[in-house]
């Protein structure tokens, strides 16, 4: 009986793997929502955004990791140009991989303990001014 109600229950909790989510990015050109995949578990982290022939301007994927920690990525069996955005704990990006190459096992390395990654399409981040030190509001 207990466990039928645990699990009736409503569970609030942060989105799930393969769920979608506005999220916001504070530059100094002003606010910019880009409409993101949750990556979440590591079946989605490790596929990312492999296989795709396109990305539309706008869409990304947030990779939430389970624990802050130096992450690296690489770009083998991903067709478009991403700019990767290594963000801290707190929200803040620490760093952003411009133009990362499509198709290359050359590994890119967050350079600090990040809990989240966003990416987006390649380009983006120079023509919204993202840099070091903006914000980015993370789902709950």
């Amino acid at each position: 009986m207990v466990l039928w109600v645990a699990l009736l229950a409503p569970a609030f909790a942060a989105p799930t793997a393969g769920a979608t989510v506005n999220l916001t990015v504070d530059t100094a050109s002003g606010p910019h929502v880009f409409h993101v995949e949750i990556a979440a578990d590591e079946p989605t982290r490790t596929r990312g955004l492999m296989y795709r022939r396109s990305l539309a301007p706008g869409a990304g994927m947030l990779f939430i990791f389970d624990r802050t920690e130096p992450v690296t990525f690489w770009m083998k069996n991903t067709y478009v140009s991403l700019d990767m955005v290594f963000i801290r704990q707190d929200g803040v990006v620490h760093r952003v991989e411009a133009m990362a190459e499509p198709l290359s096992e050359h590994t890119i390395e967050s350079g600090a303990p990040v809990r989240y990654v966003l990416e987006i399409l390649g380009g983006t981040a120079a023509k919204i001014g993202l840099t070091r030190g903006d914000k980015v509001h993370l789902p709950p």
